[in-house]
């Protein structure tokens, strides 16, 4: 029995080890709150109009040799709404925007990740607002430098879809359907793409 061990104990050690530093890999990306940032444009009677989120989080489990096994979690606190005027910020706090003091967080969770070229992901999941959740796919990129990876990407979200300007705001012709969302995650840890 001894000399069984002994002869697959080499092996065994390197599929433990191989098991710890593929976890290791998968679990130690953290986001950077410095330079990271989830902005948005919508239209307000053809007029761009721009915001951005103070306070948001994301978990990221990724391995740049296996992407489709990686996982991302995102969650957004509505109330951390920034559009640069006070009485804006109050307004999209109520029931028929954001319902914030209700239901405080947006949260993103994702399904499946596949490569689409060179530093680059198609990102699927379930986007929940208002307890209105929809499948999408978001394109990502990706870029490393010193120590950070740097996701970045954009997507249309369809704001009625989530009950985001209810009642005389759904008038798309006041407030367009579509908002232009744009981010930028910063991360430690992740390795070398």
């Amino acid at each position: 029995m001894h000399a069984l061990v002994r002869r697959h104990l080499p092996s065994l050690a390197a599929a433990a080890l191989l098991t710890l530093t593929s976890s290791a890999v998968l679990a130690q990306a953290k986001l950077v709150p410095a330079g990271s940032e989830l902005a948005f444009t919508s239209r307000q009677m053809g007029v761009p109009v721009d915001g951005h989120f103070k306070r948001f989080d994301a978990q990221l489990a990724f391995d740049p040799k296996k992407p489709e096994a990686g996982k991302v979690a995102f969650t957004i606190d509505l109330a951390s709404v920034a559009m640069g005027a006070p009485e804006v910020e109050a307004e999209l706090a109520k029931p028929l925007w954001f319902d914030s003091k209700k239901l405080a967080q947006a949260s993103f969770q994702s399904s499946a990740i596949k490569p689409a070229g060179k530093g680059r992901l198609d990102v699927t999941g379930r986007l929940t607002i208002k307890g209105q959740s929809r499948e999408l796919t978001v394109p990502v990129t990706l870029a490393q430098a010193g120590g950070q990876t740097t996701a970045s990407g954009a997507f249309v979200l369809k704001r009625l879809e989530f009950k985001i300007g209810e009642g005389e705001w759904s008038d798309t012709s006041i407030v367009a359907n579509d908002v232009q969302v744009k981010f930028k995650l910063n991360f430690s840890g992740v390795a070398a793409l």
